[in-house]
This record gives C-alpha cells, sequence and structure tokens, in this order.
C-alpha cells in the first residue's frame, strides 16, 4: 500500500493555506493542490470534502452556496491557527515532494519492469522463430543430398551390367528425384511460416498481456494521484528502445 502523501494534520494546514489566499469551492482546491506538485498528487473529492467539513466544524472555515457548488472561506480562527503554524509550511511542501518522488519512482519502476518482461518474451519468440526457420532449413538440405547422393553411394562398386542397368534406372527415376526434392523444401517453407505463426501469435498475446497490466498500473497510479509527467517520458522512452531492440532481433 502507499504511503500517505500528507503527514496528519499536514492538509488541514495546507488546505488553510490556499483558502488565505482566495475563497475556493471543493474542486477549487483539489485542482491547486495538483497545480502546487505539478500533477504529481490529485487528492479525491473523498480526501478533500472531509476535510472541509471538520474545517467547518472547528471553525476555521465557513462554506456559502453559489449556483450549484459550495464556496469555502478561511475564519478569523483559521487564520490565526496558520498564523501560529506558518513555520510548518515549508517542512509539508519538502515532506509532500518526497513522498510523491517515491511514489513517482514506484511507478516508473513497475513500468520498466513490465517493458523489461516484454522485451525478454519477444526477444525469446524471435529467437524461436530463427531456430525453427533455421531447422527447417537444415532438414531440407538433408533431404535434398540423401535424394540426390544416397542410392548413388549405394550402388559404387556393382558389376558393370548393375552400373549399366542402375543408370538406366537413375534415367528414369531422375524426374522423380528433382520433384522429390521439391516437395521436400516446399513442406519445409510451409514448416517453418506454421512456426513463424505460432510465436506470432504468442508475441501478440505478450503484448496484450503487457498492455492490460501496464493500463491497470497506470490507472491506479492516475487514481491515487501518483503519476507523473516524468513516469510517461519513461514510458515513452522505453517503448521506443523495446521497438529499435526488436527490430534488430527480427532483421
Amino acid at each position: 500500500m502507499s504511503p500517505a502523501v500528507f503527514a496528519h494534520g499536514h492538509l488541514r494546514l495546507y488546505l488553510l493555506s490556499l483558502l488565505a489566499e482566495r475563497s475556493m469551492h471543493g474542486y477549487e482546491l483539489i485542482h491547486a493542490l495538483s497545480d502546487r506538485f505539478g500533477g504529481t498528487y490529485v487528492p479525491s473529492a473523498g480526501t478533500i470534502y472531509p476535510r472541509l467539513a471538520k474545517l467547518e466544524e472547528d471553525g476555521m472555515v465557513t462554506k456559502q452556496p453559489d449556483g450549484r457548488k459550495t464556496v469555502y472561506a478561511i475564519t478569523d480562527a483559521g487564520r490565526a491557527e496558520l498564523a501560529e503554524r506558518e513555520h510548518e509550511l515549508d517542512q509539508v511542501e519538502n515532506d509532500v515532494t518526497d513522498t510523491v518522488r517515491r511514489l513517482a519512482d514506484e511507478v516508473r519502476s513497475s513500468v520498466d519492469g513490465a517493458m523489461k518482461s516484454l522485451r525478454a518474451e519477444l526477444a525469446a519468440a524471435a529467437r524461436e522463430a530463427r531456430t525453427d526457420a533455421r531447422s527447417a532449413g537444415y532438414v531440407n538440405r538433408d533431404a535434398e543430398w540423401q535424394a540426390r547422393f544416397g542410392d548413388r553411394a549405394g550402388t559404387t562398386g556393382s558389376s558393370g551390367a548393375a552400373t549399366a542397368t542402375g543408370t538406366s534406372a537413375d534415367a528414369d527415376s531422375g524426374a522423380g528425384t528433382a520433384g522429390g526434392s521439391a516437395t521436400t523444401s516446399t513442406a519445409g517453407r510451409v514448416d517453418a511460416r506454421s512456426a513463424s505463426q505460432a510465436h506470432l501469435h504468442e508475441a501478440e498475446a505478450a503484448i496484450t498481456d503487457f498492455r492490460q497490466q501496464l493500463r491497470t498500473d497506470l490507472r491506479r497510479a492516475a487514481a491515487r494521484g501518483e503519476l507523473a509527467a516524468d513516469t510517461v517520458d519513461a514510458l515513452r522512452t522505453g517503448l521506443a528502445a523495446l521497438a529499435a531492440d526488436l527490430r534488430r532481433t527480427l532483421r
């Protein structure tokens, strides 16, 4: 579970500092907090509104309806508490910055780990495809060699009559041998293509799994207000490197 961004009582203080600048409704406070921390922390409504209700209960803020919205304003008592604790604000901002950086690093690690896993799976699939293609080629060549020269090697040293007869038989079977070689070669190419198609399906499945898992991780991070711009940059850089590695592997 991710650590809290604000220590106990610090969010209360920060809300008072924002309301001391100007009166705001709840979602304006959420956006103001997000802006203060560069979008790395976006508190939920479930985090903000209970704090505002407590501040109102303690007499630190008041609320006034403004159409369909409720505007919150700091009271004199709220200003007094803020003045009393103003020295804490710098430390609050430093603590929040450190926490947000740590959370962003966690998201980056998750992204990097997922990309490394996908890179390994795709590279393994590419290697297997190349190996299968080479193996099919070796089988084709062995079959062709056996079809062309195997019988001739077996008749070496036979009598002249047998040789003459064998020569006639070879002549008669020449077309069949050539046809057999072509058939074997074609079958080998079909086998190689079938293996490549199977590996393609494996690669596509790996990409789908990666996309689904990464999307889940990113959405969770965004919901917690922990998805930072540099994490997205790291994702773009990592995917570009993965694509380049894969292209080199497939050449």
